[in-house]
């Protein structure tokens, strides 16, 4: 949004003003985004006030100040990390929003330059800049950026990352740079965990990454999944490296993760359908990208423009255009989860949005509600949070009807009618009632997924018909039902009733890591139920172990040591236990107790894709991962091998690109029948 009115009409004193009240603006967003990791706004609202701030000082020079956002770098160190000087300053870099101005950088770079001028172009990843220092080829320092020139010691956090590594196979002493990211799955996932567990959840990728990254548990980090993309090697001439171009190739001979869609270019037309591809194809990418990034690519050249202030004068930021989409808001609904929260959800005129259809959208929480003023008959912009998750960025205010009244939250469950509690420590409504019907809903569909107990034909209609015809109450319930009562149910003829008693059946074979999980105890997720089953070997040691010991098996914790205690101290809960023992429900862990035997996948990173024959999806992650091998999302330069089905696509085709070995999934069974 530019100026309400052209520079050349500001007079010094009202530029004063104004500049004044913009600075107030940009700190309060800067520091909610940067320190807080919890934005106020869109970013392209603190862009453009950001913009607005520049196009002022920049006719008013005498205005400039040192302590201006303008001439600042970041955020600031936050309490409980050590402080690290940057022996280089982090610098951050401008932006720029359109080809126009793209056109005008360039403008500049080939004056400047006299010759013809070669960019290596990169994509922005949106996440949190960072540092690693290694000394005779080892990792001994990682830090964030900070305000540029003192940053946060986190070296403790970047050790639990994988794609950072901790030795290099040269003894050599290096500093490289690069940004930490949140990749999108686990965006997602993080979100739903929070949501469900009445947190805040975070407004986008880089802002979860940030908070990841910050976290004085170190467990906490290494729970959230992170990643990174290394780009810069600091002083990369001293190892006979000359451009940009070849300082990715020796990151990725040197071991670091690297991002692979990079181009070499000198006309602005390859430059325009770089950006044009990435800006259209950015929902397809595992990983958040904000924008493009120009380089200079000839490191001479960088250093011989070198720096204002604040940004390398060689590098530029394209930054691509928020995607939203306005539409109506006709109803806010609310949906009980099976830990009792209660979540708003926006029900509106169907939009078009990144190239789908939306019609709900997540409002998360009664704060959030509270603090958006959402109302019924408003009209809204959506936006997709780290282009995954729609969600309703703001009310346009211009359009709001006359007749639109201030939201009343409810009071009470709009399931089982009991009050509504809004706990001191979370940010979420919540229904307290453990006999709530959509709780004990949620938690039986939770119970039959796939993750959990796996018991195919047992979805969210089936479980509602079972418990509203009151055949059950409970999980051990399941394993008593007959083929006369499920006759019952809508659409249920012999087969249908004769795979669901077979699919019950083969669910009381599963591992006790299923088990544990599928009863959905309080941040007790798949990962921390397979490492307990393993340490513990079944569901009655559990029980009896000493808390203490539960709390000491790396990555678990007190919290979840906690929630355990609790859980299997109720009465309940241990007739729970019994009944399903006495259904001939397996309570032992059948996966392996100790490291994996050698074999062809052990510690090899693995990607699977296409269609499978053989083994569902999760089947063939499990058995993987019981080799020891590591099954990962998306291919990179560091994947030791592909898993593809039929009809594999651009997994497929990326491997190729970079050369990493493809296994039919024939060829992979062979290799799995040789584990004895």
């Amino acid at each position: 949004m530019p100026l309400p009115k052209a520079i050349t009409a500001y007079t010094l004193a009202e530029a004063t003003s104004v500049v004044a009240q913009l600075r107030q603006q940009v700190r309060q967003y800067a520091q909610a985004y940067y320190t807080k990791d919890a934005p106020l706004v869109e970013d392209a609202v603190y862009d453009d006030l950001y913009q607005q701030l520049q196009q002022l000082e920049a006719a008013f020079p005498t205005l400039i100040t040192s302590d201006s956002p303008t001439q600042q770098v970041g955020g600031t160190v936050l309490a409980g990390f050590s402080k690290v000087t940057h022996q280089e300053p982090m610098l951050s870099m401008g932006d720029v929003f359109s080809f126009g101005e793209l056109a005008q950088f360039d403008e500049r770079m080939t004056k400047a330059i006299t010759r013809p001028t070669e960019y290596n172009v990169e994509l922005k990843i949106d996440g949190l800049a960072i540092s690693l220092r290694y000394q005779a080829g080892k990792l001994v320092l990682g830090s964030t950026r900070g305000d540029g020139a003192v940053g946060e010691d986190v070296t403790a956090n970047l050790r639990t990352i994988k794609s950072i590594p901790q030795e290099l196979a040269e003894p050599i002493d290096l500093e490289v740079r690069g940004e930490c990211y949140m990749p999108k799955r686990s965006f997602e996932a993080l979100n739903a965990e929070r949501d469900r567990n009445g947190e805040a959840v975070f407004a986008n990728p880089r802002n979860a990454a940030a908070g990841s990254l910050r976290q004085l548990d170190t467990a906490t980090t290494a729970k959230r999944q992170l990643d990174t993309f290394i780009y810069t090697i600091v002083d990369a001439q001293r190892y006979g490296i000359s451009t940009q171009a070849d300082a990715l190739k020796q990151l990725r001979q040197w071991g670091f993760h690297v991002n692979p869609e990079a181009i070499v270019a000198r006309e602005l037309t390859q430059i325009h359908a770089f950006i044009e591809k990435y800006q259209s194809q950015r929902d397809e990418l595992p990983y958040g990208i904000d924008g493009v990034v120009l380089k200079i690519n000839q490191l001479a050249l960088q250093a011989e423009l070198g720096n204002t202030v604040k940004v390398p004068r060689w590098e530029i930021a394209y930054k691509f255009p928020p995607e939203e989409a306005q539409t109506i808001l006709q109803a806010i609904e609310w949906t009980v989860g099976r830990t009792g929260v209660v979540t708003p959800t926006a029900v509106m005129d169907p939009v078009t949005l990144a190239g789908t259809t939306v019609a709900r959208a997540t409002l998360h929480n009664v704060d959030m509600l509270r603090e958006k003023d959402v109302r019924i008959g408003d009209t809204v912009l959506i936006h997709k949070a780290g282009d995954i998750i729609p969600e309703v960025s703001q009310v346009v205010l211009s359009k709001r009807p006359a007749t639109a009244e201030p939201y009343l939250v409810p009071t009470t469950c709009p399931s089982c009618g009991s009050k509504l509690i809004h706990l001191a420590d979370e940010v979420a409504l919540r229904c307290v009632n453990p006999m709530c019907p959509a709780q004990v809903k949620e938690g039986l569909t939770h119970f039959a997924s796939r993750n959990a107990m796996d018991i195919s034909g047992l979805g969210p209609k089936v479980i509602a018909q079972l418990y509203d015809r009151h055949l059950i109450k409970d999980v051990a319930d399941l394993y008593r039902l007959t083929a006369t009562e499920l006759a019952q149910l809508d659409k249920f003829k012999e087969k249908s009733i004769n795979n669901l008693l077979a699919a019950i059946q083969r669910s009381k074979q599963n591992s006790a890591d299923k088990l544990l999980f599928g009863l959905g105890i309080r941040n007790v997720g798949a990962k921390a139920a397979t490492l307990l089953l393993a340490h513990f070997g079944s569901i009655p040691a559990l029980m009896q172990a000493d808390p203490a010991e539960v709390v000491a098996i790396k990555t678990i914790g007190q919290t979840i040591g906690d929630s355990l205690t609790a859980y299997f101290a109720n009465d309940q809960v241990q007739e729970l236990i019994r009944e399903l023992t006495a259904a001939g429900v397996n309570l032992n862990y059948l996966g392996r107790l100790t490291e994996a035997q050698d074999n062809f996948f052990k510690n090899k990173k693995v990607v699977l894709t296409g269609k499978l024959v053989h083994y569902t999806r999760s089947e063939l992650t499990q058995k993987l991962s019981d080799l020891g091998a590591q099954v990962v999302g998306s291919v990179s330069a560091k994947t030791d091998y592909l898993i593809a089905g039929a009809d594999a696509g651009s997994k497929l085709t990326k491997a190729q690109q970079l050369q990493v070995p493809v296994l039919t999934e024939d060829a992979a069974q062979q290799y799995l029948n040789e584990v004895k």
